[in-house]
């Protein structure tokens, strides 16, 4: 008997979902998705956040290249024009705590493009090597019972359809609309949490400057500990030979769309290195501003009853604040769990998606806890408060960030968990807590650690007098 497996939204959580599931025992694999897909790395509808700053982690890259072999993901991207970037040595970063250095060892890289040519080439992978078909759809609701997912329900003129499935994986991101189609199986009681610090991105892309072609990646971050809105600026390379600019601000602090408040803005960050960047740069865009930025937890493991046939992964399952660059990597990890539980067990397994879902839990988790455990400091933070777990967790974070500035071994754990190649749980290693105690072993810097090269591009391109 035919086996099919039904997908819900071809974002990269979709598209990786499908390519595991391509492999696991499904003979037709359909992926749905309300949007028009574009024929080429363009903006697409759906997708919010799309036009802002991401940074695809070493973490995430090793995962979809797992979930992909033979597709030469990394490669793919970077022959597109995506660049990579050592977190230790090939970026410019002002965290609350100060400057860090640029250490000459190689430490774990990300990769810089824009989402919308992340997400065509994941697709286009996907498509070339996996038995996959995408369709334009909108998926309204589940068919099955509490105790088994039979299909979905799409809409349709004058009466909605049903498409029938072995196995329904909802991928459909930030605004998903589980919980409603839980409840009409008759699931109901599903725990939700949102935590919202008001964050409003803005950003613009720029013409890379002539000669600038090698300026690291520069980034001053907010600072949730002050007694004002974080705000926080960006420039990464993407393809094109272009620059991304994003701002960000909580609420209180949020950066304008006008193209002289957008400069203003930069210039007054707690270090104006962004702004002077720019300050010369010819603007390619508009500003395009995001509000889609709360943290938003789905606790669907924590369900009394769940349905075979049936898992949730990536946004749909928790999002985090994009400042802290961890959706893409989760959504790859999530992914990664369903293969490895599917290769264990079969999909026709009992248990199977109970399995996965707690599996994809426990990474959406230790992301959770980054997010949130920084953004609850912000003033007027809605969906509380930091508790007491909360500020002993975030004085070792600072305390380690602080060694980090001066001390190689604390940047190495930092680098480590935020390239998401290790559990949070590597601050704690026995050199990792010596080296947050003991404390940077160099003297804060007073300014960024460019070379007298980068200097002198800076000088090239700055318009501010500054």
């Amino acid at each position: 008997m035919s086996r099919r497996a039904v997908v819900i939204g071809a974002g990269l959580a979709g598209m990786l979902a499908a390519a595991v599931l391509s492999t696991a025992g499904a003979d037709e694999v359909v992926v749905l998705d309300r949007d028009d897909l574009p024929e080429g790395p363009e903006h697409r509808k759906g997708l919010p956040q799309g036009r802002h700053a991401h940074l695809l982690m070493a973490g995430g890259m090793a995962a979809m290249e797992d979930l992909l072999p033979g597709a030469g993901l990394r490669k793919r991207l970077l022959a597109a024009g995506a660049h990579e970037v050592s977190l230790s040595s090939g970026m410019l970063a002002r965290t609350p705590e100060g400057w860090l250095r640029r250490w000459r060892r190689e430490g774990p890289a990300m990769l810089t493009c824009s989402r919308a040519l992340l997400d065509w080439e994941v697709r286009a992978a996907v498509l070339e090597h996996c038995r996959v078909e995408v369709r334009k759809a909108a998926v309204v609701g589940l068919t099955g019972s509490p105790a088994r997912v039979r299909g979905v329900r799409v809409a349709a003129p004058g009466e909605d359809t049903e498409l029938e499935a072995d196995f329904v994986v909802d991928a459909s991101g930030r605004g998903t609309r589980v919980v409603t189609w839980l409840a009409g199986l008759g699931l109901t009681g599903i725990e939700e949490r949102t935590v919202d610090s008001g964050l409003v991105n803005a950003t613009r892309v720029y013409r890379m400057p002539e000669g600038a072609e090698r300026f690291p990646l520069t980034v001053v971050q907010p600072d949730p500990y002050g007694s004002g809105p974080g705000r926080s600026g960006m420039m990464l390379p993407i393809e094109g030979g272009r620059w991304m600019v994003s701002l960000g601000g909580t609420r209180g602090g949020e950066p304008p769309a006008d193209p002289e408040g957008f400069l203003r803005y930069t210039l007054a960050l707690p270090d104006p290195l962004v702004g002077r960047l720019i300050s010369g740069a010819e603007p390619l865009t508009d500003i395009h501003l995001s509000r889609s930025t709360s943290n938003v937890r789905r606790y669907l493991e924590r369900s009394a009853r769940w349905p075979e046939g049936f898992v949730v992964l990536g946004d749909a399952l928790g999002t985090f604040n994009p400042v802290y660059g961890q959706g893409m990597s989760v959504a790859a990890f999530g992914a990664r769990v369903l293969d490895r539980e599917v290769s264990r067990s079969g999909l026709a397994s009992p248990g199977l998606a109970r399995r996965v879902l707690r599996g994809a839990a426990r990474s959406v988790d230790a992301a959770w806890s980054m997010a949130v455990g920084q953004d609850l400091f912000y003033p007027e933070v809605r969906g509380g408060r930091p508790g007491v777990a909360d500020r002993v967790a975030t004085a070792y974070s600072r305390r380690m960030t602080r060694a980090a500035t001066g001390s190689p071994a604390a940047a190495s754990a930092l680098w480590d968990v935020t390239s998401m190649r290790t559990p949070p749980t590597r601050m704690f290693r026995p050199a990792a807590v010596l080296a947050a105690l003991t404390g940077p072993a160099l003297p804060p810097l007073t300014a960024p650690p460019m070379t007298p090269g980068e200097r002198r591009i800076l000088r090239d391109i700055d318009r501010t007098g500054l």
